[in-house]
């Protein structure tokens, strides 16, 4: 990868519906080499997906609540249990495997503490917990997609 790439990530990260021809405009290219180098970064797995990200007060999924889960034990058939649980929860968005004193940090949108409530319930009729403990967001004040280009070592 190269500046040229590393400017490329940066607009597509932004909005990806650029179209080829103002990405190759702002990073010096023409469309086709601009294409070309988006294809190759789509084909080694830089770019892993493109989607559509939605405002979420508008499709009436403003709540945003943490969770901390701790397991119970620590075994490969209750980790299984739970990436099933959580695949089958559409509300449950991310889910990280921590270090520490909590095991697992899930972040889940629903519309309102009722919904979160039923969501909870569906996570504990199926598999033991040791520990959830659940925080309601108040407010967003940083919430972005787009990682830093910087670090990407770049061809001299």
């Amino acid at each position: 990868m190269d500046a040229i790439d590393r400017r490329i990530l940066d607009i597509l990260q932004n909005d990806s519906l650029v179209p080829v021809a103002t990405i190759a405009e702002k990073v010096g290219l023409s469309p086709a080499p601009c294409w070309r180098r988006i294809r190759r970064l789509d084909e080694a797995g830089v770019i892993v997906r493109r989607v559509a990200l939605l405002n979420r007060r508008m499709v009436n999924l403003p709540m945003t609540v943490f969770v901390s889960v701790k397991a119970p034990r620590h075994e490969a058939a209750w980790l299984q249990a739970f990436r099933r649980v959580i695949v089958d929860i559409p509300e449950i968005v991310e889910a990280w495997r921590l270090t520490g004193e909590t095991d697992y940090l899930l972040r889940i949108v629903v519309p309102d503490i009722e919904t979160y409530d039923a969501v909870y319930q569906r996570m504990i009729k199926r598999l033991e917990f040791s520990g959830v403990n659940s925080s309601i967001a108040m407010e967003e004040l940083k919430f972005t997609t787009a990682v830093p280009t910087s670090y990407i070592k770049v061809k001299s």
